[in-house]
């Protein structure tokens, strides 16, 4: 199963990625945790990324899609992977498509964890963590949405897109889950 997962900052996508990968074993695909592997690795791309990333700078698309192609070829991806973080954009969407295309691995489903903007603030102005004032909570929310929105559009063209309620208790929204990830598996 090939999976993208896309949630707020606060939706549970943490909390229900780890429910998915205990369940179904897809590898966990983080883009944080990929470029830093790669940078310690010390494979030619993962030099590359550690020029922006020592540097407090964003790495580019191309870049990422290269650490991600490379991460691929990883014998725990083979029984499929749920991409956390990636893509954010349109560009790095049509790069990934592209990508696995050329791979012949097409992606099987995007899902889309789907808290109203409320409840997130809620959730996040109850965590206490220094980056959860309200200024920035509303911030994080914005940025998010103007982010997400043209991508949920690209997938949901693409008949991929399923969408969850992410309100309920992490078990009741699990049970969303696993009610569509389990036509796939």
């Amino acid at each position: 199963m090939r999976i993208i997962f896309i949630g707020p900052p606060g939706a549970g996508k943490g909390t229900q990625a780890e429910k998915i990968i205990a369940k179904y074993k897809p590898a966990h695909l983080s883009t944080g945790d990929m470029l830093r592997a790669a940078r310690d690795a010390k494979t030619p791309i993962g030099l590359e990324a550690d020029k922006y990333m020592s540097g407090g700078q964003l790495v580019p698309d191309d870049v990422i899609i290269g650490i991600i192609s490379e991460r691929l070829q990883a014998p725990d991806c083979q029984v499929g992977y749920l991409l956390d973080g990636f893509p954010r954009t349109i560009a790095q969407a049509e790069a990934l498509d592209k990508m696995l295309a050329e791979k012949g691995t097409p992606l099987d489903v995007v899902l889309e964890l789907r808290v109203p903007d409320e409840e997130l603030f809620k959730r996040l102005a109850g965590r206490g963590r220094a980056d959860d004032k309200p200024e920035v909570i509303r911030e994080r929310l914005v940025a998010y949405n103007k982010q997400t929105s043209p991508l949920l559009d690209y997938y949901n063209k693409q008949g991929l897109l399923k969408t969850i309620d992410g309100l309920g208790s992490v078990d009741e929204i699990f049970v969303r889950v696993e009610k569509i990830l389990d036509q796939y598996n």
